[in-house]
């Protein structure tokens, strides 16, 4: 790509049409995202039709745990490519490499310390997991699962976030190419190692490995061919503490949304197992589980494709200091944000749809678990259709640079309300296993009233202020 299409594409973020912008940077980017998450969707597709429910059960267990290395990956890509695109906005071009840089410094700290941290301790981890309530025909199809994927983390941590560079600097194309490279060698091998081969659990553990390892070389392919407006150079590839406070700062809050996320999936496990009958039933509810968040990466895809596809143009225009143009994004966003919840909602709420759903992964020679997922699903996400403000006053407020309110939101939901209920809710209902599942509704509310105050309070300010077109030094008080 020559140096005047970037300034194009640079130019088109400051002054293109908002809806086009919208659509151009959010399917590219609602692509690369699901197709990232089709990876662990694939897996239990497979393993739910092929390998049964102590499988699907088992895969489940491992969840919170690629949750937890998702976390430190979103720690740096999101955060640093929000900075990316302030940086970008402000025209400092050695900013922007010195980014490039400390990314690919800190994937490699990670890589070093948390897969050899849970590789020795596995059976421990598993076992936090909920583990030790589960038939050992599920824990040994975790383990072998978890021990195949730990390291090849490597790959899928640069890939994804080389990936998010290429989408902060408005290439959206290329960000999603490199998750369709990983997706197609996937889909391929998948069913190729499973059943061709007869490997079961550990083909799908090896198909993703594969898959992620041609999703990180297509991303450097990229950068060292000088195909992106930032160029990847070695000398840049360290730490430096300006960058570093902002992208974490910035980068912390996904983190810790993350983080939760984990921690909300090993307490819905606990939960399960702690109020189940006994290990049978146990299992029945953690693969239950399982049908529920693989249907919750399907139908909030386009929802967190729509916050990716609006954050370069709020980060680039606030940089540039046009807080007017900001201001119209929000809405924008919000209302498209708010409309692809509620088709969400709609298709796991509404019969025949929850049970599709759960058909996809769920042999029909089970019956019973095909109708007890389907009607979790139902219970689980009956509000889901209010969330769309949290999420995008979040991204909002993490495009800005204002990590603090980031952070406070995006752990009101699973921090502050979720985690307590399914512990609490049990006690005062006769049906535990339904108590569980209804925190999810409760806090969904509850975290749609908390976020009305500090989002008006943002799109009023942004009202008041005069647009500029020219970047000015400084930054104004908020």
């Amino acid at each position: 790509m020559t140096r005047a299409d970037n300034e194009r594409r640079l130019k088109e973020l400051a002054s293109g049409k908002l809806g086009a912008l919208l659509v151009k940077y959010s399917w590219p980017a609602l692509v690369a995202m699901t197709l990232n998450a089709l990876y662990a969707v694939v897996d239990r597709l497979w393993i739910g039709h092929g390998c049964g429910e102590a499988a699907m059960a088992g895969l489940t267990l491992t969840f919170p745990i690629m949750m937890l290395f998702g976390a430190f990956g979103v720690f740096v890509g999101a955060g640093h490519a929000a900075v990316l695109s302030i940086k970008l906005g402000e025209g400092d071009r050695i900013a922007c490499e010195r980014i490039v840089g400390e990314l690919l410094a800190f994937k490699f700290l990670f890589f070093f310390i948390l897969p050899p941290l849970v590789y020795f301790n596995i059976d421990t981890v598993l076992n936090w997991c909920g583990g030790a309530k589960v038939s050992a025909e599920a824990f040994d199809c975790a383990r072998t699962y978890l021990k195949i994927v730990l390291f090849s983390h490597i790959f899928s941590h640069l890939a994804f976030g080389l990936s998010a560079l290429m989408r902060a600097e408005g290439a959206a194309i290329s960000s999603m190419t490199c998750m369709i490279v990983g997706f197609g060698a996937n889909m391929l091998l998948d069913p190729l190692l499973i059943f061709g081969f007869g490997m079961g659990v550990s083909g799908a553990a090896w198909a993703t490995n594969i898959a992620m390892a041609a999703s990180c070389l297509y991303a450097f392919s990229r950068y060292w061919t000088g195909r992106t407006a930032v160029r990847m150079r070695l000398g840049r590839i360290g730490f430096y503490r300006d960058i570093a406070l902002k992208a974490c700062g910035i980068g912390f809050a996904p983190f810790l949304q993350q983080l939760l996320g984990a921690l909300i999936n090993v307490s819905l496990q606990m939960a399960f197992a702690k109020w189940a009958a006994d290990k049978v039933s146990a299992t029945t509810q953690i693969a239950s589980l399982g049908v529920f968040e693989t249907a919750m990466i399907l139908t909030l895809m386009p929802v967190l494709g729509a916050q990716q596809g609006i954050q370069p143009v709020i980060g680039y225009n606030w940089g540039a200091r046009n807080y007017r143009r900001v201001k119209d994004a929000l809405v924008l966003g919000f209302l498209v944000t708010s409309a692809l919840c509620c088709v969400a909602c709609f298709i796991q709420l509404v019969p025949p749809f929850p049970t599709w759903m759960a058909r996809l992964f769920v042999s029909g020679d089970n019956p019973g678990l095909l109708a007890i997922a389907a009607h979790d699903l139902q219970i689980s996400n009956c509000m889901l259709w209010c969330i769309g403000l949290n999420i995008v006053a979040t991204t909002y407020f993490q495009s800005i640079g204002h990590p603090l309110s980031a952070i406070v939101l995006s752990t009101m939901r699973q921090g502050v309300i979720m985690l307590p209920t399914i512990w609490l809710l049990p006690h005062f209902m006769a049906d535990k296993t339904l108590a569980i599942w209804l925190c999810m509704p409760v806090s969904d509310v509850l975290c749609c009233l908390a976020t009305l105050p500090p989002f008006f309070l943002h799109v009023r300010f942004l009202a008041r202020v005069r647009p500029r077109r020219a970047p000015l030094a400084g930054r104004p008080h908020v």
